[in-house]
């Protein structure tokens, strides 16, 4: 996978952060449109209506910006549960992410198409791994366990929340986002007993 270098970063002012959203979003809708591969920067800073100067201050190319917007999602995802407080014993916010990525199906598939899906489930294993490592924590209702194997269970949970949105959205995401969420903690506290 390709290493990010955007200079994302917290308490950046407004104007950097409607400049990076205009950015992504061009990005986003234009890889719906055509091939990924054929889309430019020049395109994105077109759509945007953003200079050239400006896209290069934050990003090193589109790669970067693609890469920029799908840890943005993975990061507002792994901790959404935490920073809401919610009081479940959920440890992903599955139902909520899977409705939104049910509406963006054709960013999913032109990222699929793009081959670039696997930088996405690459990216988000980590953040997701670390979001619910937290919520194991805060669920208290785990025996103490080592933090190796604290760490250990919450990749493998990131990893099957990944392997079962793809199964999912392979199949025609015909299941209910809220089915799936019921489905997949399930699987995590029987797993985890």
């Amino acid at each position: 996978m390709a290493k990010r270098t955007g200079k994302r970063g917290r308490g950046t002012d407004q104007r950097v952060l409607r400049t990076r959203d205009r950015l992504g979003t061009a990005l986003m809708t234009l890889i719906q449109e055509k091939p990924y591969e054929v889309v430019t920067v020049q395109n994105v800073l077109d759509r945007a209506r953003v200079g050239r100067s400006t896209f290069y201050l934050h990003y090193r190319d589109k790669d970067d910006l693609l890469l920029s917007q799908l840890e943005m999602f993975s990061e507002v995802m792994s901790g959404m549960l935490t920073s809401r407080k919610e009081k479940s014993h959920r440890v992903m916010p599955v139902e909520e992410m899977f409705d939104h990525i049910r509406m963006a199906v054709p960013l999913y598939l032109a990222l699929k198409r793009a081959d670039r899906l696997d930088d996405f489930f690459e990216l988000a294993e980590g953040y997701f791994a670390r979001g619910i490592e937290q919520r194991l924590v805060e669920s208290n209702r785990l025996p103490k366990l080592a933090q190796r194997e604290l760490a250990a269970c919450s990749v493998a949970l990131a990893g099957n929340l990944l392997a079962l949105l793809r199964w999912w959205l392979d199949r025609g995401a015909k299941e209910t986002p809220r089915s799936m969420d019921e489905m997949f903690h399930r699987m995590v506290w029987k797993g985890l007993q």
